[in-house]
């Protein structure tokens, strides 16, 4: 893994109401206040204790904020470091924070709300007028707004100041590249022009192919100041502690800075005489910028303040649509479904859009050349907050298998077509994907000449059947479909040098003394294989069927001798070490990518690769403490305790490994491990539910989460100090979309059973209910064009599935009979009925072809 460490509308979403579908999460609070008008009301999750420590944040597609939760603005982030928070238009940084008064005393909150597009502070009582702040980023403008509602019971009128603090700053260089930011960030200028601060920074910094740029930052409001100031400070109540630049030899820099030593912004205020007449007024700031010049960030401007809060019903409108799809009910596990209700959320507020992107190959930031080439647009999942905003081929490729499941498929679309735009461009129409790549359009890494990303080029062609499967978008098949074919002849024209089938280079894990064939690539890369042959067979392509097949199928039936590590540990080997393709055993969570990756074959049941026996045993290991903790899946696991440099832990097995245990738990690893469990069936006490309800605590736990609601990148764990405890410049994200691959996958394709093949008018449903629990259901799960509802029941005598479906695709019905069970009979909508049983890695499943039609479909089975 590659990480290092409003009137009416403003009074509406102030009071917290889920949604009808929704149970209140842990954290929601209900606040006085009159009720909300219809249509402006989200679920909310909210804490009030250590704001000054936790992390704030909120997006839209072209703008972004992060500060902490009590309204400052630490110096956040690692990558430059201190300068990745503040407010953003991407590609350019605009400030580092926004900060407010009344009548000399500066704002502090008290209590923090996240609500689904927005964010809240109560900001307390300040001579009888009570002040909350919401801020949100209007999707489509470069701009984000923040609306005080000022709240007395008589008319009054107050003196609010707003300071703000420039840092223009292009997202590339970082702080320890080459060039660094300490050379290529520009100094920044600042006026006031028609009533707003104007921060610009212009000109081309003193580096071998650096462009000439024109950046500009408004700050403004609805209404006219009464007086403005201009200076190097204006930091609210914030100090002048300096975070030193980063790299060898550097200090060690403070636990909290306000600013750091590749900063050189300066700053302003405005101050407004404000009448609050009784019953309150909401007083609108904008923040609006553009890496395009002043008036294009002066357009910005206007469009966000013409209606302020219409833009916010707007938002959160769209967000409410949004929850409308995957709509899942799961009595016997309240938690997740609430998770899955805020993971779709999560997936929005990752969605992020640049334009011109000048596309360069820094070769890991060791050059800085000129453009290759321009892509024009370009819309992603963001990875991460603060640090991994922009476009990266790993997170997506999971985070995909996530929005398919939650409708969004537009989303994940452009994220692949924006991978396939940047890869050509960078890597010359090789067929090799890009790892990471700046909303610049700098590719730091995956370029032709750099070793590895294997996984991500592998993992591809199958993201794209996937969407297309779920989509039945033809014309999106058949954009992407050369790509995909190139990509898997890119790996055994380039990446197999000794012609033995596994691919060499880098793949997730990047770790000393693996050998030169990993796993993970692997098993994507015979995952790509029979995905690219189902859609070649789609298209008529008959040579591509017969060679990607041919190339699967052999490398199948080699695969489990080859890789199998076992007896001493019932495990896979993470790598072959070559000469001899040696077994390399090291615990990483690698090592479950053969039972995690589900294969389409024709003929066969979808599952794993892995044999289901080798797939139990390693999983049941998997859930010992040796590789799980408190909340989730380690890194790397431990084991015997002769390893050199020791292992702490538990001991599962006498494997000698050649590296440390990194006790570690990220999300995406725990993610696999419940897509393992649920693949495999294993819903009973201490499996699936155990590493779902991990993902979903760390989101939607007061007790645990840093940012409330978001789904963060690493757990706390026995080797990683949760990020509430670190300082602002060492955490890991905030919010890291790849987590809710294990929340949305699960309950979508294994605990509803919703399998599609839309390309084909094709669809199976066969849900499996979780041990202990009486029923699951989902409401239009989008499939192409229409939906689907699924809604499962379990008792001790029988298994129901129902499945109304708006499209007449050919559906194949059924249920995963529990352990030990057998049919007496199968009735469908009433009637008697022919059914199969089929053995798969789920268990046994029952089987029938309801034909085509819209409607609802009743299954009974009832079981002896």
């Amino acid at each position: 893994m590659r990480r290092s460490p409003l009137v009416a509308a403003l009074l509406a979403i102030a009071v917290s109401v889920p949604l009808s579908s929704l149970q209140p999460a842990a954290g929601v609070r209900r606040p006085a206040g009159p009720e909300p008008a219809a249509g402006t009301r989200t679920p909310e999750a909210s804490t009030g204790t250590r704001l000054a420590d936790r992390r704030s944040l909120v997006t839209g597609d072209r703008f972004y904020e992060m500060g902490a939760e009590d309204g400052s603005y630490p110096a956040t982030g690692f990558h430059t470091r201190g300068e990745m928070g503040g407010f953003w238009t991407p590609p350019v940084k605009l400030l580092d924070g926004l900060w407010f008064a009344v009548d000399g005393r500066w704002l502090s909150a008290g209590r923090y709300t996240s609500g689904w597009g927005y964010q809240r502070m109560d900001l307390g009582r300040h001579d009888g007028v009570r002040i909350t702040r919401t801020d949100f980023a209007p999707d489509g403008l470069r701009a984000g707004l923040v609306g005080l509602r000022l709240t007395s019971t008589r008319p009054r009128t107050v003196r609010l100041s707003v300071d703000a603090h420039s840092e223009l700053m292009k997202v590339y260089p970082w702080g320890e590249t080459t060039p660094s930011q300490t050379t290529y960030n520009l100094k920044d200028t600042g006026s006031v022009a028609g009533g707003s601060l104007l921060f610009r920074e212009d000109g081309t910094p003193p580096v071998e192919n650096a462009e000439p740029h024109h950046y500009a930052a408004l700050v403004g409001s609805t209404l006219a100041p009464v007086r403005t100031a201009l200076g190097p400070a204006h930091r609210g109540p914030q100090g002048d502690v300096i975070c030193p630049a980063s790299g060898p030899g550097t200090p060690t820099p403070p636990d909290r800075c306000d600013d750091t030593a590749y900063g050189k912004g300066t700053g302003g205020r405005l101050t407004y005489s404000v009448r609050v007449p009784a019953g309150g007024r909401t007083v609108w700031f904008s923040v609006a910028g553009s890496d395009d010049g002043v008036a294009a960030a002066r357009a910005a401007q206007r469009a966000a303040l013409r209606d302020p809060a219409g833009l916010l019903r707007a938002k959160v409108a769209a967000r409410r649509a949004l929850a409308r799809d995957t709509r899942v009910d799961l009595p016997g596990d309240r938690l997740l479904q609430r998770s899955v209700a805020w993971s779709e959320q999560n997936l929005a507020d990752s969605v992020q859009e640049a334009r011109h992107l000048q596309v360069r190959v820094t070769h890991a930031g060791t050059t800085y050349p000129a453009p290759m080439g321009t892509v024009a647009k370009a819309r992603w999942i963001g990875a991460g907050f603060p640090d991994y905003p922009w476009l990266f081929a790993t997170d997506g490729e999971y985070t995909g298998f996530a929005a398919v499941a939650a409708g969004q498929f537009r989303a994940i679309e452009d994220h692949l077509r924006a991978l396939r735009d940047v890869s050509e461009v960078a890597n010359e129409g090789s067929g090799k994907v890009v790892h990471e790549v700046t909303s610049d359009g700098q590719v730091y890494y995956g370029a032709n000449g750099d070793a590895g990303n294997t996984d991500e080029t592998a993992k591809l062609p199958s993201l794209v059947a996937l969407v297309w499967r779920w989509t039945g978008d033809d014309a999106f098949r058949d954009e992407l479909y050369p790509f995909a074919k190139a990509n898997l002849r890119y790996i055994f024209d380039h990446l197999d040098a000794d012609g033995d089938g596994w691919p060499e280079g880098l793949g997730n894990v990047e770790r000393t003394g693996m050998g030169e064939e990993k796993l993970d690539n692997t098993v994507y890369t015979i995952r790509g294989l029979r995905d690219l042959a189902d859609m070649a067979r789609s298209v008529g392509d008959t040579a591509t069927v017969r060679w990607a097949g041919r190339k699967a199928a052999g490398l199948e039936r080699r695969f489990d001798h080859a890789w199998w590590y076992g007896p001493k540990a019932t495990q896979y080997a993470d790598s072959l070490d070559d000469p001899g393709n040696v077994k390399v055993f090291q615990r990483h969570w690698i090592g479950l990518t053969p039972v995690e990756a589900e294969l389409v074959r024709p003929g066969r049941p979808d599952g794993p690769l892995a044999p289901v026996g080798h797939a139990r045993e390693l999983v049941a290991q998997r859930e010992g403490p040796c590789y799980t903790g408190t909340y989730g899946l380690f890194h790397t696991g431990t084991g015997a305790t002769t390893d050199p440099g020791g292992n702490p832990g538990a001991t599962c097995d006498q494997a000698v490994s050649s590296v440390k245990s990194e006790r570690s738990i990220f999300t995406l690893t725990t993610s696999v491990m419940a897509v393992a469990e649920a693949a495999l069936g294993r819903m009973g006490a201490g499996q699936l539910a155990r590493y779902t309800t991990a993902n979903a605590t760390l989101q939607l736990d007061p007790g645990v989460w840093e940012l409330p609601g978001a789904m963060p990148e690493i757990a706390p764990s026995p080797d990683f100090v949760a990020n509430i405890d670190q300082p602002f410049t060492t955490r890991s994200m905030a919010l890291q979309a790849w987590g809710t691959y294990g929340i949305l996958w699960p309950v979508v394709h294994f605990q509803l059973g919703v399998s599609p093949d839309i390309g084909r008018n094709r669809l199976s449903v066969v849900p499996q209910v979780p041990d202990g629990q009486t029923r699951v259901a989902g409401r239009h799960v989008r499939l192409g064009t229409g939906s689907v509802d699924v809604r499962a029941e379990r008792t001790s005598h029988r298994l129901t599935t129902l499945v109304h479906q708006d499209r007449s695709w050919r559906l194949t019905v059924g249920a995963v009979l529990p352990a030990g069970a057998t049919v007496a009979s199968v009735r469908l909508d009433g009637h008697r009925s022919s059914y199969d049983v089929v053995r798969t890695a789920r268990g046994r499943e029952v089987l029938v072809d309801a034909g085509r039609g819209t409607g609802t479909t009743r299954l009974a089975v009832a079981l002896r």
